[in-house]
């Protein structure tokens, strides 16, 4: 099933929350960068918790028939990245995301309202 940009980083947002990701934040950059419409960013509070979030993200996406295009780092316990094309999705370690800082970066990127987003 095919979903707009905001739908897929929205259920994103959603897989992370309910997975109990730290500080998941959804930045609409669409009008700031050619790169992707949506960056979901979020923080695993352990190295397996990081692998665990990107892999919750992967399978569950899969299971409604949404590949990545490109994925990133699945070695590394700091930073993965899986590329949506449209949707780009960032699970740091606390100390990478700290050092990256992608949402000073993209400051002016709208920050979309997560509150109405459950966790099971």
């Amino acid at each position: 099933m095919e979903l707009s940009p905001h739908d897929l980083a929205m259920a994103m947002a959603e897989i992370l929350l309910n997975k109990k990701a730290i500080d998941v934040q959804v930045l609409r950059i669409g009008d700031l960068s050619v790169l992707a419409d949506y960056f979901v960013i979020c923080t695993g509070s352990s190295s397996t918790q990081v692998k665990s979030l990107a892999e919750e993200v992967e399978s569950r996406l899969s299971e409604r028939g949404i590949e990545p295009h490109h994925i990133e780092g699945h070695r590394s316990t700091s930073w993965i990245l899986l590329d949506y094309s449209s949707v780009v999705l960032h699970v740091f370690y606390q100390e990478s995301r700290e050092f990256y800082r992608l949402e000073h970066m993209w400051a002016d990127a709208e920050k979309l309202d997560l509150s109405a987003l459950g966790r099971a």
